[in-house]
């Protein structure tokens, strides 16, 4: 699902990006350095391959390795305008032939293109101080499909709107963003979940070494909603694992990595994530359609190319 490329963005920063999520808890977030833009143009582009795509720590690909790519346009009044997208599968996986819930993995591609494509727009100003960037947007989390009703009942579409406002701040070799995202609309197939929101926190330092820097990063996803008409709520990531305490779907997620900058566009990134998603009914809150948990601590690798 992200979060979320604002702004025209580095190499390094998009590969910071990767480990976080981008674009789903579930979509991709804020890149790690947003500032970053290209020397020569208005117009950056990027592509990403990881080892599994993790959004607000939860994957999207069932653990499988995911590309990515996005392009950004920055205007000099700080205006900004985006598409990043994503291999994923947790909606093939989540959702059955009829855009039943607990699919189980029966869905397939009549449902699912297998992908996600996040839409972006906002603007940036630095309205504090040099190095200190005040950002507001609005994200639109695409997937098409066919089949999946929004009945505000057992089953709720996966796309997913959120408006977003982050504080980016410099001192020195150490960066970072304070960044909350509210939901507009029922968040990523979640039953009656309008109002969630995500408050997060990412640190970079730059240790000046080879071009590597450090990276840190602590979010909370709260998930609103429960039942109606005693429905079962139900997530989409939470691949038919059916409960009716919402409670259980909200969680903290964390990262801990490096990033290393090869030069000419070319970036790679080490980092190691995880979850406190709780446990459900003897199973997980996000689970893969073989029980999985889709939150547990795992490392992440990725490479970068920006243009």
């Amino acid at each position: 699902m992200k979060t979320l490329r604002k702004k025209a963005i580095s190499a390094a920063a998009v590969a910071l990006l990767t480990g976080l999520a981008s674009a789903s808890v579930f979509a991709a977030d804020t890149p790690a350095n947003p500032e970053a833009t290209s020397a020569t143009s208005p117009i950056a582009a990027n592509v990403t391959v990881v080892n599994d795509y993790r959004y607000r720590g939860i994957s999207q690909s069932n653990f499988k390795p995911a590309i990515q790519g996005g392009f950004d346009y920055a205007h000099e009044s700080g205006f900004y305008i985006g598409n990043w997208n994503s291999s994923i599968s947790w909606i093939s996986d989540a959702y059955g032939q009829n855009g039943s819930v607990g699919g189980n993995g029966s869905a397939g591609r009549q449902v699912s293109s297998q992908i996600e494509m996040d839409f972006y727009a906002g603007i940036k100003k630095e309205l504090i101080g040099a190095g200190f960037a005040s950002d507001l947007g609005f994200l639109q989390y695409y997937y098409p499909t066919s089949g999946i009703p929004n009945t505000n009942g057992a089953t709720a579409n996966p796309n997913t709107s959120e408006v977003y406002v982050a504080q980016n701040f410099t001192f020195g070799p150490l960066t970072g963003f304070g960044k909350v995202s509210y939901a507009l609309s029922t968040l990523f197939g979640t039953v009656n979940s309008r109002g969630s929101y995500y408050p997060d926190l990412t640190l970079n330092y730059d240790t000046g070494i080879w071009g590597v820097a450090l990276n840190g990063h602590i979010g909370y996803q709260y998930v609103a909603g429960n039942t109606v008409n005693g429905a079962t709520s139900y997530v989409g990531l939470a691949y038919g694992n059916n409960t009716t305490n919402s409670s259980l779907y909200s969680y903290t997620d964390w990262k801990l990595g490096v990033t290393k900058d090869f030069g000419g566009g070319l970036s790679g990134s080490i980092a190691y994530v995880g979850t406190n998603a709780a446990t459900a009914q003897g199973g997980y809150s996000y689970s893969s359609p073989t029980g999985k948990n889709l939150g547990k601590s795992t490392g992440l690798i990725s490479l970068t190319k920006a243009f």
